[in-house]
């Protein structure tokens, strides 16, 4: 499969994903939430299915062939991923259930076991759930103290205030590259660099940046980076960890069992070099085998065509939703060509909660995210309750945008007409 143009890359790859094609509420489906988790190509759903089906055996624990070509399968996709993101070495990537496990396992592995009483931790007022629970429950038993860099006028990361922010005492910065909500693009790179020159470590929440654009952990730099596969037309259930091969060498275990280990005796136990070592018990072997499918469709497609295209659609959709006087967008806006923030729309709308208005659409068919997103200190910070999302990629088009448009515009006539 190769692509040479953008301009019609929808419509190349729709017939790759079953559930586009399916209706709801006897409408065909416009699927809006991107954001929260991707469709599947065949290629992944294929792929899942064949495993269970013609080579179903556990990894790196047989002799025989059932085990060893699953086990060649497994190994084959942390190649896959390692390539996609350019890791140095295969044994910087460490397979998760989703980014939320992997950033735990930076928390708890080199969290506890670095930090101390005074010490800081820098986050973002925008940052998911996931990227602050656990450092506040490290901070809890470390004596670590949390600091959240707030966001410019634009509703971007404020660099300035972070600039001032860090200090000797800054540990660790911990930070979103592309924020689920307003949809801004971090600085990641030069954030990477001024966490470096106070001796801090960096560590990226890429959930939301690795299936939309080209992401590179060594010209960023970051010490740490966690995505999830769901996210990139993976199956729920697989995530990774990237981190520096040094790094993790000097981080302990986070689980204990089998597979990450080297040798085992009643009084202690010696652990599996990397990757292994992070990565105790049965893994999630199919999920992992359908990751690497995942990579090759996206990279078979190629990161840039994604990223271009998706731009496209981001310019038309934010020009289609400017033209709504009740709404109110929220996260920097894109230029003419849709650059400058990611493939997503958060808005709220005049009179109207946002459930209400997602329920609505569900109505026609159209699926948009509402509530809070995992980010409740960002709505606070904001001021508002909820929010709706729209939230698009590659396989969606400027006619589902116009489908969306209209049922939008047609909610908010019927919500203004009921409280008249």
């Amino acid at each position: 499969m190769t692509f040479t143009t953008t301009k019609t890359l929808a419509d190349k790859v729709r017939a790759d994903f079953p559930i586009l094609h399916q209706e709801v509420n006897e409408k065909t489906l416009v699927y809006l939430d991107n954001a929260a988790t991707s469709q599947k190509p065949l290629l992944v759903l294929n792929t899942l299915r064949n495993y269970y089906e013609q080579y179903n055996a556990n990894v790196h624990r047989g002799a025989h062939t059932l085990s060893a070509k699953a086990t060649d399968a497994y190994e084959a996709a942390r190649d896959k991923v390692a390539k996609f993101i350019n890791a140095a070495s295969r044994q910087e990537i460490v397979y998760t259930r989703n980014a939320s496990e992997a950033i735990n396992l930076v928390a708890y592995s080199w969290g506890m076991n670095n930090l101390q009483p005074g010490d800081e931790i820098i986050l973002s007022v925008m940052e998911h759930h996931s990227n602050i629970v656990p450092w506040q429950l490290v901070a809890q038993k470390t004596g670590a103290v949390l600091k959240f860099v707030e966001l410019t006028p634009e509703q971007t990361f404020d660099l300035e205030q972070f600039k001032k922010l860090i200090s000797d005492k800054t540990k660790l910065v911990s930070v979103v590259h592309i924020s689920n909500a307003l949809g801004c693009i971090n600085p990641v790179q030069e954030i990477a660099s001024i966490a470096h020159r106070y001796g801090a470590k960096f560590l990226v929440d890429a959930c939301q940046s690795v299936p939309h654009f080209p992401v590179d952990v060594q010209k960023i730099d970051c010490d740490w980076l966690v995505a999830s596969g769901h996210k990139m037309c993976a199956p729920t259930g697989i995530g990774f960890l990237y981190g520096k091969l040094e790094l993790l060498e000097s981080m302990p275990p986070f689980f204990g069992g089998g597979e990450m280990i080297a040798e085992v005796y009643l009084d202690h136990s010696t652990y599996a070099e990397l990757p292994h070592k992070f990565e105790a018990g049965t893994p999630a072997i199919g999920e992992a085998i359908a990751l690497g499918a995942a990579v090759d469709y996206l990279s078979n497609i190629g990161m840039d065509k994604i990223h271009a295209y998706e731009a496209e659609l981001t310019a038309y959709l934010f020009q289609q939703l400017e033209q709504i006087p009740q709404i109110k967008l929220y996260g920097p806006k894109p230029n003419a060509q849709g650059e400058g923030r990611a493939a997503l729309a958060t808005f709220t709308a005049e009179g109207v909660h946002a459930n209400d208005l997602s329920t609505l659409l569900d109505q026609e068919g159209v699926a948009i995210r509402s509530g809070h997103h995992c980010t409740q200190p960002l709505h606070r910070y904001l001021g508002i309750p909820a929010s709706a999302r729209a939230s698009l990629s590659f396989y969606n088009t400027r006619e589902e945008i116009d489908i969306f448009i209209k049922a939008l515009k047609e909610t908010l006539d019927f919500f203004a007409e009921f409280s008249s």
